[in-house]
């Protein structure tokens, strides 16, 4: 049976991002050993029947050729939120048109279906967020705290790649309650 995933904040090709001078480093040595671990991760844990949401910031700062070559090995069905880097992004032979945000429903582990409100960035009020609804998003590379109903689903914070509602959950139910 397909999963669905979800991801944000990949930042293919973006040389300054591993940079230690950056606020949002990231521990690779060169870019190249970055989109390499991204790819690595990404098809350890999505199949190619998967469907994978990236939440925004695919690619920044490389040439659309780099962007392509690295999108077209990553396994899944990929739909694309669109973040604030993106004009690269926008271009990328994604599954259905880009979106600003999205609304899905997924099953949790015990059968239910939840309402997902999906942007790229983190919102304090979002549809259905009275009524059980999650929020996932990007854009803070880590630095804004997770609630019992919001998560942050940046490359950043989930080991490099694209992470099941299933964990999403696991890790809400530690978090306190929402804002």
């Amino acid at each position: 049976m397909p999963t669905t995933h979800v991801v944000s904040d990949t930042h293919v090709g973006h040389r300054n991002i591993i940079s230690p001078s950056m606020e949002r480093f990231r521990p690779f040595a060169t870019i190249e050993e970055h989109d390499e671990t991204l790819v690595e991760r990404w098809n350890a844990v999505v199949r190619t029947e998967d469907t994978v949401w990236h939440l925004g910031d695919f690619a920044y700062r490389c040439t659309e050729a780099y962007a392509l070559s690295i999108f077209l090995r990553l396994n899944g069905c990929k739909l694309l939120i669109r973040g604030n880097h993106e004009r690269i992004g926008e271009r990328l032979p994604w599954a259905e048109p880009v979106r600003d945000v999205a609304m899905i429903t997924l099953p949790d582990p015990a059968g239910v279906m939840r309402s997902i409100w999906l942007s790229h960035y983190p919102h304090v009020s979002y549809p259905r967020s009275h009524r059980g609804g999650l929020h996932l998003h990007g854009h803070s590379h880590g630095s804004v705290l997770g609630t019992a109903t919001r998560a942050d689903v940046g490359v950043d914070c989930w080991d490099w790649a694209p992470v099941t509602l299933d964990r999403i959950l696991e890790r809400m139910a530690t978090n306190g309650p929402g804002t």
